[in-house]
Formats: C-alpha cells, structure tokens, sequence
C-alpha cells in the first residue's frame, strides 16, 4: 500500500482500474453482485484462492478505491469500509474480543462508544476499565492478565484532550495488546497513529473525511493479520458500506489535505481570538500553548485540528441562550462539515453519560464544541460576538 508519492498525489492519483468505456472519474459500481466469468472463477473467489468481487456486501470497486486511498494515506497493510463510524469502532473491538477478555480504553470518548464499552460488551463477559489520559502513569496498573486491546481517540471527543502515541504504542507492545486508535478528529492528513505502534485505526468517514455533511460511512485500518479478522466479521454481520457512499468518500479524499489546512487554520486563529475573551473562562485548543498537552500534540500531529472547545461564562442558563441567539453557524451534532458547526455535548451527544462521567471528562454545562468551517473567518466571528453581545 505504502508509496513514495506525496499525500496529496497519493489521495488523488489512486484509482481502480479503468473500464473499457475509458472514463476518467470513476463511476458508482451501484451492483449487489457480481457474475463470473466460469465455475472455476466462482470456487476459487468463495475459497480465496484469487482476488475479486463477488457481492457488494463483501467487497465493491468503489468501496475498495476507498479504502485502498485511505491504507496509503494511514500507511497502513490494509483495511475495510463500513456502513459509519460506530459500525467501525464496534467491528474492531468484537472482531478480537471473546466472553471474559478486558480492554482499557482512554476515559475521554466519543459518547455510543462509551455506551458499546458500558452498555454492550458487558453483556457478553467483555469488561473495560477506563484510564485518565492525562495520567499517563496510572495506565500500566490497569492491565490485567485478559487484557487484549488498548482503545482510545486523541484528539477526544470533545475535551481535545491529547493521548501520547508514542507512550500508549510502547505499552501496548510491552503487554502484547492490540493498540486501536480512532483518528477521527485528526484524520490521516494530521496524524499516522501506525507511525507511534498503532495495531488499528478507527474512522468515522462521516465527518471530516466526507467533509460536507454529505454521508455516513466508516474505516477499520491496520495490519493485514488483524484486517482479516474484522474482514471476516463484517462479512458475516453485515455492516457493509454502500457504493454510492464509497464513491463520494473517496472523491472527497482528494480535497482533504487542502480542506484539513484551510480548518486548522481557522481553528486556530479562533482560538487566540477567544483565548482572552471577557465572556469566555476557558479555551482549550491542541496547537494553542496554553493546552496540557501542547508539546505532546505537536509531536504527533502536523496541524492542530478543526476543533475548538471553550467554557462559556454563565454555565448552563448562558449557554443556552447563546445557542439560541447563534444565525450564521450550524446547530447539529455533526462535525467535520465545510459549514461551521457550534454544538452543546452536555445535552447532546454525550448526554447519554453520568453527571459523573461528564465531570471526569472535562464536560461541564458551559462547554461549548465549535467544528470550525472553511467560510471566512471574519463571518465565524461575528456570529460569535453577535451572540455574546446579545447574552450578556
């Protein structure tokens, strides 16, 4: 998978094979199955003896395009699509896990996958001991004797809380676990975890991947040996991508460096700009100084991301209003998209946590989650301050 073509080249340039009709943009393979040429052909595609599609469920030319773009940008062996993100965080984890296994996940996460290791692996014997990631020498204390994978997302979601790759791969190889990251917030173009000793990268496709709020759709990255196993449960279980959004996810691969620059670029400015802002307590940003783990991100990642956080004054009764009172940004629990986004976690996406888990996280009624967007940044602003004048 691995080329020495640059990341932009290698997002733009890797296609399927061209048909006989000669076209230039791949077109949408929008097909269940797949005939054979003979019976021979048949029994040596179901006995993996020889490379090829069969059913869409499977395997489809758009959906692989997809995926073998993102294996080259992740330098990864290989991988698999799937039908959105949280069907990829959960093919990873069940593909390896068995009744009685333990896992350790970093306690900042995504809200569904704090509900799939509290709510959903328990019932099958599967147990998962969370650890502070800002606590990095607690971690080796938690691993048991059925330990089998170490989960976690840096940047999270939505603290921006930032993970030391470099550490969570050495201590991974130490105890023989599997590593599985998801690299949602930073996507390939920010951040190769495999280069840190990631087993397995995660991906919500839907966010900045797609990046116009267009599709939903998932990746499952890694080592050939490991691929094979989520391959096989997938296959069986059935949470297969759709051409059509293979298709669009792989065109949209071919604008994400220049549409990850444009974010972080932003992202940054507004955070300076917010940084000593009178109605604002705090702000939390991976490339501002000021973050915990400044020096750590800067390490890993090439940018800062499209992800700005900060805790507005008045708490929960202020934010409120201040939601209401925001025109030109998006109010969704989306993030990633072209259009700015302005999200409230504590009473959305991760409202199905504990007022407690929400404390030990970071997540406070005042917390505001801003995806910042490619419009000027003198128009995102002025939103902003059109809506802290206004709630004062």
């Amino acid at each position: 998978m691995k080329s020495k073509r640059q990341f932009e080249t290698k997002a733009i340039r890797n296609q399927v094979e061209r048909s006989q009709h000669r076209e230039h943009a791949v077109p949408i393979y929008a097909t269940s199955s797949f005939v054979f040429d003979n019976a021979e052909q048949a029994r040596a595609l179901f006995a993996n003896e020889i490379e090829g599609n069969i059913y869409s469920r499977f395997s489809n030319p758009n959906n692989d395009e997809f995926i073998r773009k993102l294996c080259d940008l992740e330098e990864t062996e290989d991988g698999i699509a799937t039908a959105s993100g949280m069907a990829a965080m959960f093919s990873s984890m069940a593909a390896f896990l068995n009744q009685g296994d333990h896992l350790i996940a970093s306690r900042a996460l995504f809200g569904s996958t704090h509900q799939i290791l509290t709510q959903v692996l328990p019932r099958w014997g599967i147990s998962c001991t969370y650890v502070d990631p800002n606590e990095i020498s607690t971690w080796e204390k938690a691993i048991r004797k059925n330990t089998r994978m170490f989960f976690l997302e840096t940047p999270s979601n939505p603290g921006l809380d930032i993970v030391d790759l470099e550490f969570a791969g050495k201590l991974a190889e130490k105890h023989q676990l599997i590593l599985n990251v998801d690299n949602c917030f930073a996507t390939p173009y920010l951040q190769n975890p495999v280069k840190w000793g990631a087993d397995l990268v995660t991906h919500s496709a839907t966010k900045f991947i797609d990046g116009q709020g267009r599709v939903i759709g998932g990746a499952v990255l890694g080592k050939a040996e490991l691929i094979e196993k989520v391959r096989f449960f997938s296959r069986h279980t059935g949470p297969s991508m759709s051409p059509f959004n293979g298709w669009i996810l792989s065109k949209s691969l071919e604008t994400l460096a220049v549409r990850m620059e444009r974010h972080c670029e932003n992202a940054l400015s507004l955070a300076k700009h917010l940084k000593d802002h009178p109605e604002v307590e705090w702000v939390k940003y991976p490339f501002l100084p000021t973050h915990p783990k400044y020096k750590i991100a800067r390490k890993q990642m090439k940018w800062g991301g499209g992800l700005v956080t900060f805790g507005i004054k008045g708490g929960l009764e202020r934010a409120i209003r201040f939601l209401n009172s925001i025109e030109l940004l998006s109010f969704t629990a989306n993030l990633g998209d072209s259009r700015t986004i302005i999200t409230h976690p504590a009473s959305t996406t991760h409202s199905k946590l504990s007022k407690e888990d929400q404390k030990a996280v970071g997540i406070t009624e005042g917390l505001i989650r801003i995806s910042v967007g490619l419009e000027h940044l003198k128009d995102i602003i002025g939103d902003l301050e059109k809506a802290f004048e206004s709630t004062k």
